[in-house]
């Protein structure tokens, strides 16, 4: 099973830049950048809750699990 970061799509609906969201919870550009490409291993529940609120959406809108495809 994958997880898909949907960051991105979310940010696009809210029509907010990654610099805005990034100011308004207080984490880096860079940060939130490899948060949004799906490069980090992990998301502290303290930065997913303050995107959630900034975006008004739930956890599930940012992140979805897919299943890997069988060889």
């Amino acid at each position: 099973m994958q997880i898909i970061v949907r960051l991105d799509v979310m940010l696009a609906r809210r029509k907010m830049r990654s610099r805005e969201l990034a100011e308004r919870i207080g984490i880096t550009e860079p940060n939130l950048s490899l948060l949004k490409s799906g490069k980090v291993k992990g998301i502290r529940f303290e930065t997913l809750a303050a995107i959630c609120e900034a975006l008004e959406c739930q956890p599930g809108d940012l992140l979805e699990a897919v299943a890997e495809p069988e060889s």
